[in-house]
């Protein structure tokens, strides 16, 4: 089965470390989120993709031309086209076989075949990966009934109106029929246009509850979550002969500690990074490749990017920072702080969800 994989997005929600990069190329343990789902997809048995590029889409076609043993088509979108639009205009490389639907914002380890070989065996024209969260303000929510067969929708219900916890995590199975369903060239989405179109004609809708994790980046913080799960797989170990660094630790080659600083896993250190003396880094921390923390820094629950310098004496917790910041001596950035690429904070500043 081939997967389409939906990469046309502004990120807004995620500004500023989407103004330079697009959404799908935002690192995720150092590595660009989408290579972690292309990665997952070949692990599911995907050997064929398509992606649909829109904002910066050049720098994502460079990067997952890199990643082997899959197939990967770009087609690029003009004008922004939505989910099922996005879909359409890539109808060349879809329309002899059924395919699935994936975000190229996604974070997950799905057992995406259980999803197509339950699609593969009935008769709906498309299938919703659905999954339970406890608080589903924020997706499309779904009425299911015991035979998988879904009845009706509500996108982002407000307090009151949600009759299900069960959430459309936009992974779709679609036989190439649903293509018939999505006007050319326009702005169209699939929870919004195409599902509720389909039920109105009786067309069968199937739902599937997908065992796994799964997020997408919108936000800040649902980035930082992705990030926190994702440190909970690692298995690493620092291989230094230091009861200071405490597994799981993944410190890449290169990378210089000084003996006197304190790591507690989960953490992940790019290649080439300097950590100074007496410096402390706490769990569900990411720090990248060619990076400076200078003496008696801290830095708990945060991801750093490449070529970062943090100061001495600076704290950071809770925060993000992208590449090429100079954060200066004394300073403090504190929980919700997001620095864009470049950013420089002078000595003794305290930042408190500033972005």
């Amino acid at each position: 089965m081939k997967a389409c994989i939906l990469c046309g997005g502004l990120g807004t929600r995620l500004r500023p470390l989407t103004l330079e990069r697009p959404k799908p190329l935002i690192p995720l343990l150092n590595k660009p989120s989408i290579v972690h789902l292309i990665e997952h997809l070949k692990t599911e048995g995907f050997t064929d993709a398509v992606l649909t590029l829109g904002y910066l889409g050049e720098m994502i076609e460079e990067e997952v031309r890199k990643i082997e043993g899959i197939d990967i088509d770009c087609v690029y979108e003009r004008t922004a086209l939505g989910t099922a639009g996005g879909v359409k205009n890539a109808r060349s490389h879809l329309e002899d076989n059924p395919f699935m639907v994936v975000g190229g914002d996604h974070v997950l380890d799905l057992q995406l075949r259980e999803l197509c070989r339950f699609h593969e065996t009935n008769d709906a024209i498309v299938t919703i990966g659905l999954i339970c969260i406890d608080n589903p303000a924020e997706y499309g929510v779904c009425d299911m009934d015991a035979d998988g067969m879904i009845h009706r929708f509500l996108e982002k219900p407000e307090a009151g109106e949600a009759f299900s916890n069960l959430v459309n995590t936009g992974v779709y199975v679609c036989d190439p029929e649903i293509l018939d369903w999505i006007p050319d060239g326009e702005m169209y989405d699939f929870a919004k246009n195409v599902f509720p179109a389909l039920l109105d004609a009786g067309k069968e809708i199937d739902g599937f509850l997908v065992q796994g994790r799964w997020t997408d980046i919108g936000n800040h913080e649902m980035y930082r979550n992705a990030c926190k799960w994702k440190l909970d797989q690692i298995s690493g170990s620092a291989r230094i002969p230091t009861p200071r660094i405490r597994d799981p630790v993944m410190i890449q080659g290169g990378s210089d500690i000084a003996e006197s600083s304190m790591i507690v896993g989960p953490v992940v250190i790019g290649e080439n990074t300097t950590i100074g003396d007496r410096v402390l880094i706490g769990p569900y921390t990411t720090i990248g490749s060619g990076c400076t923390i200078e003496d008696d820094a801290h830095i708990l629950t945060s991801h750093i990017y490449d070529n970062v310098r943090i100061g001495r004496e600076s704290l950071i917790f809770s925060s993000i920072i992208d590449n090429d910041c100079r954060v200066h001596e004394n300073c403090s950035l504190e929980t919700g702080t997001v620095l864009g690429m470049r950013a420089v904070v002078l000595e003794g500043a305290i930042l408190s969800g500033v972005r």
